[in-house]
Parts: C-alpha cells; sequence; structure tokens
C-alpha cells in the first residue's frame, strides 16, 4: 500500500481457518521461563517494591490486631473476676479505647491494601498490554511461512488466552506471596511473643501440611494441563463449525459435528471433574489439620492459663494467630497451581517472541525513486517451499517498465508462488529478483511492499463502513478519492444502492454483500492505492462476464505506465499481455504474448482451446 497502517482493524476470516484458542501447556523449562518472566517485568519493579512496602505495612497492622483484641478480652475478664470477687469493676473505658484503637489498626490494614490492590492491578494490565503490543509487532515481522503452517486459532490463544492468564496470575500471585510471606513472619513473631511452647507445638503441623500439599498438586497438575488441551480443543470446534456452518448444512454434516463435540466435551467434563475434585481436597485437608492445630493449642493453653502463665486473652489470640498461620500457607500452595499456570503461558509467548523473523534489512538501500520501480527482472530463480523440493526451477524473465505480464497454468503449477517471491513473503533458495536494478533483498521490506498493489481471490474486508474498507488503500484520501475509485471499479453504482450508502457497514464476515461486490470493493481498494507495480491474483474471479469485461477497461487505465503482473484462469482475460508465462509443474514452459503461443500449439494452445471448447459447450 502507499502508506503505512497503523493499527489496521482485525481481518475477518472464512470457515476454515483453524481452531480457536489453543491451549496451554506445562512449562517445558519452568525456572527458565520463571528468569524470563522476571526479567521481562522488571521495568516495574519500583512499583512493585511499592506494592511490597504497602502489603507489609497492611500485614503489620492486621497481624497486630489479635493482640489488641485478645488484650480487650483480657481486660474484660479480669474485670468481670474482680467484680465477681468484689475487688473491683469492669473498666468499660479502658475496653472501648482498645477497641477503638483495634478499629484504628484495621482500618489502616484495609485502606493499605486497596491501593496496593489497585497498583497491582496497574502493574499486571501494563504487562498484558505489552505482551500484547509485542506480540502484534511480533506478527508483523514475522515469515509468511509461519502462518501457513500454524493455524489462526494457536496465535490469537497466545494474544487472548495465554497473556490473559499472564495478566490474572500475576496480580493475584504476586500480592498473595507478598501478603503470605509478611503474614507468616508476623504472625510467627506474635506466636513467639505469646507462647514458645505453644508457637513450637503449632509449627509441628507444617511438615503435614506440606507433605499434603504436594501431593495434591502433583496429582492435580496433569488434570488442569488436560483441562486446558481440551478447552481449546473445543473452543477451536465451536468456532470452526460457527464459521462454517453453512457448509456442514450444505454436506449434511451436522451429525457427525455434534459427535466430535460430544467426544471432545465428555472429554473436558472427564479433565474438569478430577482437577476440580483433587485439587479441591486442598482446602478439607487444611481445615482438618488445622483443626487439630487448634485442639492441641486449646489444651495447651488451658493448662498453661491454670497455671498463670499466660492470660486467658493471649489464649483467644493465639488461636486466631494459628489460622492466620495455616491460611497464608494455603494461600501459598495455591499459588504453586497459579505459578505452573503461569510459566505454561509465558513459555508459549515467549517461544512465539523467539521465533524466526523475516530478514532484517541492513540499510544497503533503501526505495529511491517511485518512478523506476517497475522494471522487474528475475535472473536464474530457484525456489521449494521445501529446499529439497524445488517447485521453480531456473527461471529467467525480464519486464521492463509498463509492461503487462500474465501468469497462467492449472492449479498447483506455481503461480501464485511466482507473486511470493516478488514480494518477499520468501526468498528465493538461489538467483536473485531485481527492481529498479536492485537486488530485492537489498530493500527494507516495508518500504519495497508499499510500491506493489495487490488484489486477491480472497476478498479481505473488515468491520467497518464501505467507506473505511476502500480507504484502507490509503488512508489520507478523501471522500471523494474513495468515491473516485470505487467509480474506476464500477463499484459506486451497486454501493449507491445499498441503505446508507458508503456509510454501510459491513458485519464481521462481510456477508451483508455477494462475492461479488467485495470484489469490487478490494478492486476500489487497490485503485485509490495508486501503486507503480500491481498484482493480480484472479481478481475478477467472483463477478460476472459482463462486469469483468468493465472491470477490465478499468483496470487498463489503472495499469497503464505500471508494471503488472496478473494471475489468470479464464484465458480471454489476458490476450492483450505483453508476455505470458505459462507454467506447469513449477516450471516455466512457454512465453511470449498470445498470439505466438496459440501458433505454437503447446500447452497454452491447448489450455485456450479446452477453456473455449467448454464454453462453446
Amino acid at each position: 500500500m502507499s502508506e503505512k497502517i497503523k493499527n489496521p482493524p482485525r481481518p475477518r476470516h472464512g470457515p476454515g481457518h483453524g481452531p480457536h484458542g489453543m491451549p496451554s501447556e506445562k512449562a517445558k523449562d519452568f525456572k527458565g521461563t520463571a528468569k524470563k518472566l522476571l526479567h521481562y517485568i522488571g521495568n516495574y519493579k519500583y512499583a512493585i517494591i511499592i506494592v511490597s512496602l504497602f502489603a507489609i505495612g497492611g500485614t503489620i497492622f492486621n497481624v497486630k490486631g489479635p493482640q489488641v483484641l485478645g488484650d480487650a478480652i483480657t481486660e474484660l475478664f479480669n474485670g468481670y473476676m474482680a467484680k465477681v470477687m468484689g475487688t473491683g469493676e469492669i473498666n468499660y473505658a479502658a475496653i472501648g479505647n482498645i477497641l477503638l484503637f483495634l478499629l484504628f489498626l484495621y482500618g489502616v490494614s484495609t485502606l493499605l491494601s486497596f491501593i496496593q490492590g489497585w497498583i497491582m492491578a496497574g502493574i499486571s494490565q501494563s504487562i498484558s498490554y505489552r505482551f500484547r503490543k509485542d506480540i502484534s509487532e511480533k506478527i508483523n515481522r514475522m515469515p509468511m511461512k509461519y502462518f501457513e503452517s500454524t493455524s489462526v486459532g494457536d496465535i490469537l490463544s497466545r494474544i487472548i488466552n495465554d497473556v490473559d492468564t499472564i495478566g490474572q496470575n500475576i496480580n493475584q500471585s504476586i500480592m498473595i506471596i507478598i501478603t503470605s510471606v509478611a503474614t507468616i513472619i508476623g504472625v510467627l513473631v506474635m506466636m513467639l511473643r505469646i507462647s514458645p511452647l505453644m508457637t513450637l507445638i503449632a509449627i509441628v503441623i507444617l511438615p503435614i501440611t506440606g507433605i499434603l500439599i504436594g501431593f495434591v498438586v502433583k496429582h492435580s497438575q496433569k488434570y488442569f494441563v488436560d483441562h486446558q488441551k481440551y478447552l481449546g480443543d473445543i473452543n477451536g470446534q465451536i468456532e470452526e463449525v460457527y464459521s462454517g456452518h453453512n457448509i456442514i448444512k450444505a454436506f449434511n454434516r451436522e451429525e457427525d459435528t455434534v459427535k466430535e463435540f460430544a467426544g471432545t466435551n465428555d472429554k473436558l467434563y472427564e479433565s474438569a471433574w478430577k482437577s476440580q475434585f483433587i485439587s479441591g481436597l486442598m482446602m478439607p485437608i487444611m481445615f482438618f489439620v488445622g483443626n487439630l492445630g487448634y485442639v492441641a493449642v486449646a489444651v495447651i493453653g488451658s493448662i498453661l492459663t491454670i497455671r498463670g502463665t499466660i492470660q486467658i486473652g493471649d489464649i483467644q489470640a493465639f488461636i486466631q494467630y494459628v489460622r492466620n498461620f495455616t491460611q497464608p500457607i494455603q494461600q501459598i500452595a495455591q499459588v504453586s497451581n497459579m505459578l505452573q499456570s503461569t510459566a505454561a503461558a509465558a513459555e508459549r509467548v515467549f517461544a512465539f517472541l523467539a521465533e524466526e523473523e523475516e530478514g532484517e534489512w541492513d540499510g544497503k538501500s533503501e526505495v529511491s525513486n517511485q518512478d523506476n520501480m517497475n522494471q522487474v527482472i528475475f535472473e536464474n530463480v530457484h525456489f521449494g517451499y521445501n529446499p529439497e523440493k524445488a517447485i521453480i526451477n531456473d527461471f529467467s524473465l525480464q519486464v521492463s517498465s509498463g509492461q503487462m505480464v500474465a501468469i497462467v497454468g492449472p492449479t498447483g503449477a506455481g503461480k501464485t508462488t511466482m507473486v511470493k517471491l516478488l514480494m518477499r513473503f520468501y526468498d528465493v533458495n538461489s538467483g536473485r529478483i531485481m527492481v529498479d536494478g536492485r537486488d530485492i533483498r537489498e530493500y527494507d521490506r516495508l518500504e519495497l511492499r508499499q510500491n506493489f498493489g495487490m488484489v486477491l481471490q480472497d476478498t479481505w474486508l473488515f468491520k467497518g463502513t464501505i467507506m473505511e474498507n476502500i480507504r484502507y488503500g490509503k488512508l489520507s484520501a478523501t471522500d471523494e478519492e474513495v468515491i473516485g475509485a470505487a467509480k474506476a471499479a464500477h463499484a459506486h453504482r451497486f454501493i449507491k444502492t445499498l441503505p446508507e450508502g458508503y456509510q454501510m457497514e459491513l458485519n464481521e464476515d462481510a456477508s451483508n454483500v455477494s462475492q461479488g461486490q467485495k470484489q469490487l470493493l478490494t478492486i476500489a481498494r487497490a485503485i485509490l492505492a495508486d501503486n507503480p507495480i500491481l498484482i493480480l491474483d484472479e481478481a475478477t474471479s467472483s463477478v460476472d462476464t459482463w462486469t469483468e469485461v468493465r472491470i477490465q477497461k478499468a483496470m487498463a487505465n489503472l495499469m497503464a505506465g505500471r508494471t503488472s503482473f496478473v494471475i489468470a484462469h479464464r484465458l480471454s482475460t489476458i490476450r492483450d499481455a505483453d508476455m505470458i508465462l505459462v507454467m506447469r509443474d513449477g516450471d516455466i514452459v512457454e512465453q511470449g504474448n498470445h498470439e505466438d503461443l496459440l501458433k505454437a500449439d503447446g500447452f497454452y494452445a491447448e489450455l485456450y482451446h479446452s477453456q473455449f471448447e467448454q464454453t462453446a459447450v
């Protein structure tokens, strides 16, 4: 296109573009991925330090609470006993002051926790934004072969599911880890101040808890992985069935589709049930072990109180501390699963960001003059998608400025491959392609491609108005220029008959206009772009013969003075081409103009006469 496109709307694909939402898998390199993730979020270390300070501050105020409440209970108990024995009264003023101080402690703790959560939410969303930005920029640098070998759903999963998992889990896990560690340390200190003996008894339950948690995590993790996998599979099936429901109905595949969905759904149910059931055992086990600790603390505490070693309020405070001590341990256990999921998602994202990119521009040359950008030379080109299996062998061609080159041949002959090489979607295995006298590998890909206008057989339209879709060819174009391009493409007339004309909004699949009308809109977009070199890949395949004749006239005006490459199956549309390349099994078997090729009575003549005979029939 003639201008750089910033943040273009996402294209709407048709049926059969692969599953949506491939799942996260268990991280193969947990430590390595964790280091990368920590390095990735290093830009937010100061914000995380602030969060940690607020978390520690909130924990300190919260941990102090049970002791203060215990002091109130002790004051109440001593006053009551004094009243019973007739030696004094309950000091309600002192109790009130203690409770007010307790309210202050919890109020400050809540405020600090609120600030901590607000900052952490911003950090997690910033991390998610950065991941999506990096992935989006990475996509623009990826070679075409990656997208032809990777499903759309898998890529979308990395942008949506995996990044969401990372963002949400980072938000929760960092807060839980900081708060839990601070709570454990603070509670342990307070418990030791009350009674080292009871603290020892409470700590004895930790190894038992750790063993049980490890057992649950070990056996539940594999089911969580299966659950994520089948969740991705079922999302992919739903996406494919939804986008291709017309094809499914046309071929009476409803029953098979339902069976396939039911099979995957059963596997999802099985894995979800097992993962949730086993992980759900964690809390009952923790409560059981915790209750054993409470019983032991209550018995020992009663004995110590009778002996006068500690106050009755201390027992109440200690029991609350025991609960506060086991709770963060439970939370950390839950974070272990969360960290596994985060590492798995991050590993997939980092793997994508580390994928091979298109060769970087080395600064050898820039596009010097667009007026000279229409001289194209293919020199001894060899290419194969698999280097060991060439599909284009020793192809050479010189295209002069302003020539129209038609590429014809049966399906799979390599016609579109020639175009992909010209635009550097792929690089040649050997030989070279030259534009403006320079090897195209010396140009920056973006600058090179800005000089090509393309109209493909598969229409590419996005959700937006018709005006916006045509203007995609040149974002700075005025409404008058857009309308002029539509008129040149013979699209203006049908656009004016639509309910809102140029302001009519196309839906997600652009199914509210016909296939032929879609093609006219893409042609108008190419006309508006006004590029030096044109590539037309079956550009009129979806329009009727009468409209095709009119478009051909418009295209003839557009191609005047420009080099153009036209891929066509209907040979009647390229009879006026300056050069016709006839491809067969990846080789150029014939080349010349229409009349010369017919006189040669070769493969082109065979193709042409076969179409003529079919038309006559």
